[in-house]
C-alpha cells in the first residue's frame, strides 16, 4: 500500500527553492560565471592583494565572468567583471600529451 501525504506548504517551498537554485545554476553555466567554471578558492583573488576574502568568493557567484581560449597547447582563461567587461587577469598554461586533447 502506498501512502501519499499531502503536498504541504513546506514541501512546496522546498520544491520552489530547489527549482530556483537549479535555474540559477543553468543561467550561471550559460553566462560563464566564474563559480561554474571550476575555479578554486585560492584563485578568486580578484583585487590581487594576496588574500581571498569572503566578498571575493561571493563575487565569483555573480560578478565575475570567464572566457576560455585555446591556441594549440596554450590554454588561457580571462577573468572579467560582468558589469563593465573590464579584464581582471589572464591565467595561461601550456598543456602537453593526453591532457592537451581533453580540454
Amino acid at each position: 500500500m502506498i501512502l501519499r501525504g499531502s503536498f504541504t506548504r513546506r514541501r512546496k517551498a522546498l520544491l520552489v527553492l530547489i527549482l530556483v537554485v537549479l535555474a540559477w545554476l543553468g543561467y550561471a553555466w550559460y553566462a560563464n560565471i566564474a563559480i561554474t567554471q571550476g575555479i578554486e578558492q585560492q584563485d578568486m583573488d580578484w583585487n590581487a592583494d594576496g588574500t581571498v576574502s569572503r566578498t571575493e568568493v561571493l563575487q565569483a557567484f555573480y560578478a565575475v565572468g570567464v572566457t576560455n581560449q585555446q591556441e594549440g597547447n596554450r590554454h588561457c582563461r580571462t577573468f572579467y567583471w560582468r558589469s563593465n567587461g573590464e579584464q581582471i587577469r589572464v591565467d595561461c598554461k601550456t598543456v602537453f600529451g593526453d591532457e592537451a586533447k581533453k580540454e
